[in-house]
């Protein structure tokens, strides 16, 4: 059983920092791309960024320059630190990331149950 637990949201005024961490659990094989992704209310699900097991990272478009992604892979961990927050990046952020477990090397998308982050003055 695979488990990708969030950590790290909560409220900051515009212009603030916060950083997100996943740590992923269970019986892993190999854990392939890790990333964000954010749901603002009624909108959907819409990609922050993703890090591959080499280390190279892609992010959106509004998100460069603000954010950064990191992993760590012995930790089994995922980052993402956010600088210079503004209103619009109100929204729960989820933890994901395609993993193999032991009992299946098919890799397969795991998602956590998401961390809010809430930015207002």
């Amino acid at each position: 059983q695979v488990q990708l637990v969030e950590s790290g949201g909560g409220s900051v005024q515009p212009g603030g920092s916060l950083r997100l961490s996943c740590v992923v659990s269970g019986s892993i094989f190999s854990i392939n791309a890790m990333g964000w992704y954010r749901q603002s209310p009624g909108k959907g699900r819409e990609l922050v960024g993703l890090i591959r097991s080499g280390g190279s990272a892609n992010l959106a478009d509004s998100m460069k320059g603000r954010f950064t992604i990191s992993r760590d892979n012995f930790k089994k961990m995922v980052y993402l630190q956010m600088n210079s927050l503004i209103p619009e990046d109100t929204a729960v952020y989820y933890c994901n990331a395609e993993i193999s477990t032991t009992t299946s090397l098919r890799p397969q998308n795991y998602w956590g149950r998401g961390t809010q982050v809430t930015v207002s003055s």
